[in-house]
């Protein structure tokens, strides 16, 4: 039973390596990760597959980079599997194991990497041009910009070959002598002090040859150092300048030339990208999906590609149908490989790359390739090259010139000072190392970015160490900080909270303002205040309280005049006696304030208005009370459920006066200590002496000034600019803006005197202004970003109660005299009316009636009218008769009980009456009596 086992075993082996040797399967080492590669390799042995029943297969082994054991072993494992020929490594110390073993077992070894070619190598096919062809291309370009210095920039001692033509140019007997400087960059990814060094040497014109991970950084690192500007010209010899993002550089100025070795535009690249995405979603199980960009194909897949198709090729036209039969530990070699690679170097295919052909020596020398240039729009091929007619020029179409005066800063490198000023300049939180401007944000980084953009122009920041914007020195007659290095020349711009002032206005120019500010006082949040034991009289203002009583007062005379006035308000005190001698009134000047009190405490009183003159001014008062408590109470229930807080200082008068022991200051030597310094102002001449007189009170920034008003050791004010003030109310909750702006002034980005950028910054600040956009970058900065907003809320009562003042009430004044003097005239009218019914009925002078009646109204004689006009009341009289008629009658007779309770009791206060009242008020109660007698008479009683 073992040995059929064994027998089963065994057969099964065999059948599978005939298979296996009957595949024609490629061998390929890749580094780990490399999927890229991977895909590339099978897409490519996928398109070279000319017959379908048997098709060129892939055996590939992913090893880590550079390590020689691991690339040996793979090596071993690959020719198990009798392939036709191995791919890779990329990796220096593994391709050139690779390449050991392969030259001992005759093994065709294909290479895309750009190592220097040695004809020891024979079984090593380079599909990466020629390092002599290579080097001459550049040294063409070179000659053809008329460089006559520069420095060579390389990475890598590998390199070194590529540039044999180029050190070659020095020995060329010329009148002109070359001068080249050769610096190596350092591994890591700073190469700033090697950068700084070419500057200090004065060279302007740069050959870069470094890796294609390399290079956007060290393009970058060169901006930021200042080397990258109209004067300085680069050419690049790295292959894959293309598939770089050209957009931070494009607008330095300077002259970059690169080369590429196809057209990733082509439809046969874009189909082959294509492709090997969904290759590498494939391996990485949808990972990944896009792997390369529609401009990211690099020259190592597209040369892996021709090599995998040129060696197919040979393969196919050879017709052999089995891989090596080798091991590594047989020993031998295999015969077919050296005939395969002379093979491969005898044939051409027309690849992605071109035309793939070997000259005599087995080199890749025959290369087309395209000179590209970085333009302001992107990249433009403005030649060819080939090695047999050097550069050839192609016709390219251009952008239109700029207009004739114009001034553009479209691909012009500026420097721009800035200062860590926040917001307007900070230092970004990263948790990563960043470098050059990413190093910075705030609100002028942003604004300087959006200028550039406009403009088409690059910049690179730096920082002003010392914090110094910049101040006159009369004695020396010079300036310092930033205003300095813009005088100088030093920097182009300055964007910061740089204030224009007159003086800096004299030495340098300033764009239109980004942000229009004023000077005003930073100071502690107001303290809650103590309860008043009079608060109650907070609602209505003094002024209303004073117009109130004057209501109360005038209405109460006016109705006790109109009392006086309207004849229906005399009435007759005895209901019983048809004809008094005397008549009274309820509106005695007494009266009159106790009713407008009743209905102002909404508590009214027995005192009711009979005639239509009273009646109206008395619903006058009643509607103006109805709406004067209302209010009052609506504005009290505000004061008693909202803070009232305690101000020390409202405006700066109040500071000046120098309250509750105050001291305040500013940023010495800065805008806001020179305005109050050159006003002619007497109140900030005054300040401006104080401030001068206590030098401990100034500060040297902002933030020492934030943090002495919030101690709480100090009584302290500090004066600044309002939007500085803005942004630190945002996130310290305990300090506010106190009374409103001193001046007006704006900030802008300084600049050199008569610059010409002067007007198209300009412009584009005012365009950004209108867009709306310098409004959302504020919003921002000040209330979004490092902590902003946290105070938003910290205010939402919506502020003390006010109390209320006349204008806010002032119209029920106006109703309550409207509706008074109408009721005058009422009562006048009624007076008029009754004068003139008296002197009809009883044919009087109207004349002599009015002026009695008028000189008893004036005559302010107390609460009762004698009758003027009346019948006798003896016996005989028609008012008896009347009387003795009623009672036979029974009709209109009053109860005589009815009339002992409606009799009023004297009053003492009445003592005062004249002899002639008091006689005749006996004599109606002698009638009272005798009226009475004859009641009890007629009932029976």
């Amino acid at each position: 039973m073992q040995r059929t086992n064994l027998l089963l075993l065994w057969i099964t082996v065999t059948f599978c390596l005939h298979q296996t040797r009957g595949d024609k399967t490629f061998g390929a080492i890749f580094d780990d990760g490399m999927l890229l590669l991977e895909a590339a390799f099978n897409v490519a042995l996928k398109a070279a597959s000319a017959d379908p029943d048997n098709p060129f297969v892939a055996s590939v082994i992913q090893t880590s980079p550079g390590d020689i054991l691991e690339a040996e072993e793979a090596m071993c494992k690959l020719l198990e599997n009798n392939v036709f020929g191995v791919f890779g490594p990329t990796k220096r110390g593994s391709l050139e194991q690779i390449q050991s073993m392969a030259d001992f077992l005759e093994i065709p070894h294909i290479i895309t990497e750009p190592v220097e070619s040695q004809n020891r190598n024979w079984s090593v096919v380079n599909m990466f041009p020629h390092h002599i062809a290579y080097s001459q291309i550049f040294a063409d370009l070179i000659e053809l910009q008329g460089w006559t210095e520069f420095t060579i920039i390389y990475d890598g001692a590998e390199l070194l070959p590529f540039l044999d033509n180029i050190f070659n140019m020095q020995d060329i007997d010329s009148e002109d002598k070359i001068l080249m400087n050769i610096v190596q960059l350092p591994d890591g990814e700073d190469f700033r002090s090697q950068l700084k060094f070419i500057k200090k040497s004065g060279s302007v014109n740069y050959l870069i040859n470094c890796r294609t991970e390399k290079l956007p950084l060290l393009l970058t690192q060169a901006q930021q150092v200042g080397i990258m500007s109209d004067d300085h010209s680069y050419i690049i010899m790295n292959p894959d300048f293309q598939t770089i993002d050209i957009d931070p550089y494009k607008h330095g100025g300077s002259s970059i030339i690169g080369i590429r070795m196809f057209d990733s535009s082509t439809e046969d690249i874009q189909n082959f990208i294509t492709a090997v995405n969904e290759e590498v979603n494939t391996l990485s199980e949808g990972n990944i999906e896009t792997a390369i960009e529609e401009n990211g194909l690099t020259l190592d897949l597209a040369l892996l590609h021709d090599a995998v198709m040129l060696y197919a090729s040979a393969i196919n036209l050879m017709a052999l149908e089995e891989g090596a039969n080798v091991t590594c530990d047989s020993g031998d070699s295999w015969g077919f490989g050296s005939s395969i690679v002379n093979y491969v170097r005898t044939i051409e295919i027309d690849g992605l790359t071109g035309i793939v052909k070997f000259d005599e020596d087995g080199f890749r020398s025959e290369i087309e390739i395209d000179v590209l240039e970085a333009m302001t729009y992107g990249l433009e091929k403005v030649g060819e090259w080939t090695l047999e007619d050097g550069f050839t020029e192609t016709a390219t179409d251009v952008e239109p010139a700029e207009k004739e005066g114009s001034i553009s800063m479209k691909g012009k490198h500026f420097l721009v000072l800035t200062a860590l000023s926040a917001p307007y300049g900070m230092l970004r939180e990263s948790s990563k190392k960043l470098e050059g401007n990413e190093r910075y944000e705030g609100f002028g980084i942003e604004l300087i970015e959006e200028l550039a953009k406009m403009n088409e122009f690059n910049y690179t920041f730096e920082i002003q160490a010392d914090g110094v914007y910049g101040s006159y020195n009369k004695k020396t007659g010079k300036w310092n900080g930033m205003m300095e290095k813009i005088m100088d020349g030093r920097a182009d711009f300055a964007i910061t909270d740089l204030t224009i002032t007159a003086a800096r206005q004299k030495a340098v120019d300033f764009t239109s303002p980004f942000m229009n500010l004023g000077i005003t006082i930073l100071y502690k949040k107001p303290t809650k205040e103590p309860p008043n034991l009079f608060s109650f009289i907070s609602p209505f203002s003094s002024g209303v309280w004073g117009w109130l009583a004057g209501a109360f007062v005038g209405v109460s005379v006016l109705l006790f005049i109109l009392g006086r006035v309207a004849p229906e308000e005399w009435q007759n005190p005895y209901p019983c006696i048809e004809e008094p001698e005397t008549l009274d009134n309820q509106f005695t000047l007494a009266n009159s304030f106790w009713f407008t009190l009743g209905s102002v405490l909404t508590q009214g009183s027995e005192i009711a208005p009979i005639a239509v003159s009273t009646r109206m001014a008395g619903s006058m008062w009643w509607f103006f009370t109805l709406i004067m408590v209302s209010s009052y109470t609506a504005n009290l229930a505000a004061f008693l459920t909202v803070e009232s807080k305690f101000y020390a200082i409202k405006s700066v008068n109040d500071l000046a006066n120098n309250p509750y022991g105050l001291t305040y200051g500013a940023k010495d030597g800065g805008a806001t200590f020179s305005f109050f310094k050159e006003s002619d102002n007497l109140l900030y001449q005054k300040m401006y002496k104080y401030m001068d007189e206590h030098k401990e009170l100034q500060t040297a920034t902002n933030d020492e000034g934030l943090e002495r008003v919030k101690s709480d050791s100090e009584n302290y004010a500090f004066l600044m600019e309002s939007t500085s003030i803005e942004y630190m109310v945002e996130r310290n909750c305990d300090v506010a803006q106190v009374g409103g702006l001193l001046d007006s002034k704006g900030y802008g980005i300084a600049m050199q005197k008569n610059s010409p950028y002067r007007q198209p910054m300009s412009e584009s600040i005012l365009q950004l202004q209108e867009e709306g956009k310098l409004t959302r970058m504020k919003d921002k900065w000040w209330k979004e970003k490092r902590g902003g907003g946290a105070c938003a809320d910290d205010d939402a009562g919506g502020g003390e109660a006010q109390p209320l003042v006349l204008a806010n009430v002032g119209g029920v004044f106006i109703v309550l005299a409207a509706g008074s003097g109408l009721a005058v005239l009422c009562a006048f009218v009624e007076m008029l009316f009754d004068v003139w019914m008296i002197s009809h009925k009883l044919k009087i002078s109207f004349r002599d009636e009015l002026v009695a009646e008028l000189k008893f109204i004036l005559s302010f004689s107390g609460d009762t009218k004698p009758v003027r006009h009346r019948e006798p009341t003896g016996s005989g009289s028609g008012s008896s008769k009347k009387t003795a008629g009623k009672e036979a009658e029974g009709t209109d007779s009053p109860d005589l009980e009815d009339c002992e309770d409606r009799a009023p009791t004297p009053r003492s206060e009445r003592s005062t009456h004249s002899h002639h009242t008091l006689h005749s008020r006996r004599q109606s109660n002698a009638v009272q009596m005798a009226r009475m007698r004859k009641y009890s008479i007629r009932s029976g009683k």
